[in-house]
């Protein structure tokens, strides 16, 4: 524990000698860290704390900003639980486009991003230490009205398909790289609309706007569980191939004690009933290791979509 109070020290008076800081008392039995607020509430604003004892923990947009909170806050909680002296603050963002600025910026301590851009984070000052499990639910699925008249993949030529960003690798990029491989030019065959999240991408589906709604399992099983008269109007109609999961990475000037500290907690998850209980909403059954080699295969489908179909930061 010393070692990572000395580590975590030296980080705080470089990282934050221009704001000012208030530090409690030293204990000997416990070490306590500058002063921790008892009215915490999850962050979705653009700018960091200035308490440097808060640790900012960024979840790509994977739902609305509230269904994040919901889903994820308990592994924050956790976190602060088992790791005292720092307040880890969950942090969600507006957008795809918001959240990659604040990441590509450093904002973030530790973040859960999507696979492109976990492998755009390690080009910005983080390090790969662990991903979701489950590749298998890593995939595209596309949706479309049961009583609409898609059958093939050739009957949207003309039509609007939704997305929730550009950048999202299971819910765009792998949906339209099926598409492409299916015989569709994405750029001229098809209305391409990037809706802003998850949710969004389906509703404009169930509500008529678009032909069709690209997103993954995840997202998809929450939105029938809250909304099970408007998933029932819906049906999966095409599922991609798998490719590796969301990312975890930390930044590089984070010390490493604390690092695998988080890293313990998280690949434990699925072992304990609490942790199970954590990972259920996340539609996850587990965290687990892993590192830059893990995400070659996200390398080689980026390179090869980027070459046949569009650029990935093309927007709309």
């Amino acid at each position: 524990m010393l070692a990572l109070f000395n580590s975590w020290a030296r980080l705080a008076r470089h990282r934050f000698s221009r704001g000012g800081v208030i530090v409690c008392a030293l204990f000997v039995v416990g070490i306590s860290w500058p002063c921790l607020a008892s009215d915490y509430e999850p962050s979705f604003s653009d700018k960091a704390p200035a308490a440097n004892n808060i640790i900012l923990f960024g979840v790509h947009p994977l739902h609305n900003p509230q269904r994040l909170y919901e889903v994820y806050q308990p592994l924050v909680n956790y976190l602060n639980s088992n790791i005292l002296g720092l307040r880890f603050k969950l942090e969600a963002s507006r957008n795809y486009a918001a959240y990659e600025e604040k990441l590509y910026a450093g904002h973030f301590h530790f973040a859960l991003p999507n696979p492109y851009q976990t492998l755009m984070a390690t080009q910005h000052g983080y390090r790969i230490f662990g991903k979701m499990g489950d590749d298998m639910n890593f995939r595209g699925i596309i949706l479309v009205r049961r009583d609409s008249n898609i059958t093939k993949v050739e009957d949207l030529k003309g039509k609007a398909v939704s997305y929730p960003a550009p950048t999202a690798l299971a819910a765009t990029l792998l949906p339209q790289w099926y598409l492409y491989s299916h015989g569709l030019d994405i750029k001229r065959d098809i209305e391409n609309r990037y809706v802003g999240s998850q949710e969004s991408s389906i509703l404009n589906a169930v509500q008529g706007k678009v032909a069709a709604a690209a997103t993954w399992p995840p997202p998809w099983l929450a939105f029938a569980k809250a909304r099970p008269e408007d998933a029932a109007k819906m049906m999966v109609i095409w599922e991609t191939e798998p490719l590796v999961n969301n990312g975890l990475v930390v930044r590089s000037d984070v010390p490493a004690e604390l690092e695998q500290r988080v890293g313990r907690l998280l690949f434990a998850l699925h072992t304990h009933s609490q942790g199970q209980d954590i990972l259920a909403p996340m539609e996850l059954s587990r965290f687990e290791p892993a590192s830059d080699a893990t995400y070659k295969p996200v390398r080689e489908f980026l390179a090869r979509f980027e070459a046949e179909v569009r650029p990935v930061q093309e927007r709309k």
